[in-house]
This record gives C-alpha cells, structure tokens and sequence, in this order.
C-alpha cells in the first residue's frame, strides 16, 4: 500500500506513540533505580558500579557516529527496533552478571541502546512525516515521554517494596519485557522508507554535517541549554534540601509538579510555540530558564518556611514553561534542519549535545553547587542565555521549512510500504 500523504495513518500514529509510552515507562523503572539496581544484582560496590557505569557512558558516544550511518543506510525504523531489542537483552542479562568485565559489557550494551534510542526515534518521526505533522509527533512523543517516566517511577518505588533482592530482579524481567514490547510496536509500523535521493556534487557524510555551520550552531546552543534540564535532576534537589531547608519529600514534589506539567501540556504547548519562528521559540524558552534560574537564586535571601515552599513550586511552575516553550521547537528545528539522506548523521551529531551535556553535568554542577548557590544559578543562566543568542544568530542562515512551519520542504513525502 502507498500513500503520498505527508500524514502518517492513524494505525501508524498510534504504534509509534504506544512504543514510545513503553520504552519511557522503561526508563522511569531504570533511571531512578540504577546505582541500586545494579549494586543488587551485581553485588559490586556503588564505588566501583559508578565508575562503570561512567566508563559504559563515555565509551557509548563513541558508537553514536557508527549509529548515525545505519539510521542513513537502513532507516530509523530498523535501527529503533535494533536498540530497544538491545536494551531488553541487557536487561535480561544483569541477573547474571557474576564478574565485572560481565557488569562493564552489559552495561556497555544497555548504555549504547539508550544513546541511540533518541537520534533513531526521531529519525523515524523524520520519515513518516513532514512539516507540522512532524511536530506535532515530536511533541506527542515528548509528552508521554513524560507521563510513562513518571508511571514507571511508581512502579519502580513498587519494586522496591519487595523484600531483598527479588524487587530488583523482578525489575530486570519486566524491563526487558518493556523494550521486547516496545520493539515489537515499532516493527508493526509501516516501512515507510522510500529511496531517498543523494544531492549530485555534494560531501556526503559527517564531513557535510561538520561543514554545515547552521547546524553546528543549534547543536551547540543544544548542548548550553541541555544544563537547564540536568539541574532539574541533578543539583535542584540538593539545592532545595540544603539551602531553602525543604524536606526530601518536598523536593520530590518539584519534580513531580513539572513532570505532570509537561506530560499534559505539552502538545497544547507545542502547538502554540510553533506558530512563530523555531529558532525564537527555543530562545524565548531559554530565556525563561534564566528567569527562573534568577528567582531560585533569591529565594533562600528572602523568603523561608512555608513562604519559600509556596515560592519554590511558583518558580518550577515558571521553569517548566521554559521547557515547554523551548522543547518543542528545538527538537522540531534539529530534526527539520536535517537533509533527509543525512538525517540519521545529523541526528546522532544533535544527540551529543545531550549526552556530552549530561556526561559532564554531574562534575560541572557538583563544583558549582560547593561554590553557592548565587555561582550556581548565575552560571546556569549565563549558559542558557547564550545558547538563546547562538539560536537567533543561526536563523538567518537555517533553511526556510526548518525555520517556520509555514514553509513546506520540497522534497517529496516519503512512500509507505507495508511489511
């Protein structure tokens, strides 16, 4: 069966946001859990399971290159149902990791599958639709990305209610069960992967992506602004216990409040974000990060007790709109700025910014939050601001169609084949 439409089918549409549901539900089991995790399935100690699982993540990004050219010669539909079975059969095997070369291996295998799970994911977004079809299925996914990891956290905190290690090997089996699902919804997608024509008298490869200087520019200001979304995670919580004196429970809430947030409105965000242009979008979103980073960092100066925990959650609620007004726009820019026989380079290129990012952030921000909180949220907001002006500096010189929603790309939409 073919169709020209730029619009995937309903059936297609409706597989692709299931597995996207289930491989992120994954994630909230895996995420919150993983230093525990492996420590009971391993017995190793945290000492040695970190720098493990640091040494899985470094040695990752280098297969992201290799990743980039099987999406461009087998398509993102292959390589996805290739990393999510990836991810199911490492999960399988942590249970039986008796050694360390054994926990280093497969936490190689599961950290390879994770990298690429997203240049893939949004590689096949890429191919099944065009223009604000394609955004609209970016926000989609981002949304329930958010809602399965805020399920899956609940299971997980389920999980640990089961005496010793059963709640972790029961974790292990029904991760890998998440991913087989999920590869299997991915597979019932249609192939929609046509033959995609080369440009004549052009670089083909990473050697076009690294002279496309438009490109390099979003990516770097990606990676500037990617240090907003790991403060949520990574110092925010320590910054609430220790310097506004929140409880931990508290702080959870935090977390809670802007992944119940996101999950809901996402799509409703998106759709109001992208009726401008993408590159002032993402910066205005990034700029209200820095809004928010200026308000945390008064907080502990002027207001405490039940006052500051009002104030906290009034500014989380102002950094989630920093993220929903930048997320859609900037994942939709990365993947229409994309040649479409490159895109799978392109996009492993763009998911550096994200995993170089949170390599680092642990190190960076951990500096930070012993400097004090005034160097933290200052640091924070002078990254995300110039990452804002990389963006409006690159809008020029971004191809139209990637710039705003209102111009279509020429090339022609995909064929769908079934299979």
């Amino acid at each position: 069966m073919r169709s020209t439409s730029a619009e995937p089918g309903v059936r297609t549409r409706r597989r692709l946001i299931a597995a996207s549901l289930v491989s992120s539900i994954g994630d909230g089991i895996y995420v919150p859990l993983t230093m525990l995790f492996v420590h009971s399935l391993t017995g190793l100690s945290l000492t040695s399971i970190g720098a493990g699982l640091t040494v899985a993540g470094l040695c990752a990004l280098v297969f992201m290159p290799a990743a980039g050219i099987l999406i461009d010669r087998f398509g993102g539909r292959r390589v996805l149902i290739g990393v999510l079975a990836l991810r199911a059969i490492g999960f399988a095997a942590y249970p039986f990791a008796d050694s360390y070369p054994a926990f280093l291996a497969i936490a190689l295998v599961v950290a390879v599958g994770m990298w690429a799970s997203s240049p893939s994911q949004h590689a096949l977004i890429g191919e099944i639709a065009e223009g604000a079809e394609r955004d609209r299925l970016l926000a989609w996914d981002r949304s329930l990305r958010n809602a399965g990891m805020g399920c899956g956290s609940l299971a997980a905190a389920g999980m640990l209610m089961l005496n010793g290690s059963a709640g972790f090997i029961a974790a292990a089996e029904v991760l890998a069960a998440v991913f087989a699902v999920a590869a299997v919804l991915v597979a019932r997608i249609p192939n929609v992967r046509g033959d995609v024509k080369r440009p004549e008298r052009t670089r083909d490869g990473y050697r076009q992506v690294l002279a496309d200087r438009p490109y390099l520019l979003i990516t770097a200001a990606n990676f500037l602004i990617a240090f907003g979304y790991t403060t949520q995670a990574m110092a925010l919580p320590v910054f609430l216990t220790r310097d506004v004196g929140m409880p931990d429970a508290l702080a959870g809430a935090v977390f809670a409040v802007n992944t119940a947030l996101v999950a809901a409105l996402g799509v409703p965000a998106a759709r109001l974000a992208l009726r401008g242009r993408r590159p002032r979008a993402a910066a205005l979103g990034a700029a209200i990060f820095a809004l928010s980073f200026a308000a945390f960092a008064v907080i502990p100066r002027f207001v405490s007790g039940p006052d500051a925990t009002v104030a906290v959650l009034a500014v989380a609620v102002l950094y989630t709109a920093g993220e929903l007004v930048h997320s859609a726009p900037s994942q939709g820019l990365s993947v229409q700025a994309a040649p479409d026989h490159l895109r799978g380079r392109y996009l492993s290129v763009y998911q550096l910014s994200w995993s170089v990012c949170r390599t680092i952030a642990p190190m960076l921000l951990g500096f930070l939050l012993d400097a004090g909180p005034w160097q933290l949220w200052t640091v924070l907001a002078l990254l995300v601001l110039t990452g804002a002006a990389i963006l409006l500096c690159a809008e020029r010189s971004l191809p139209a169609h990637a710039v705003s929603t209102s111009q279509a790309p020429t090339a022609t939409a995909p064929q769908e084949v079934m299979t």
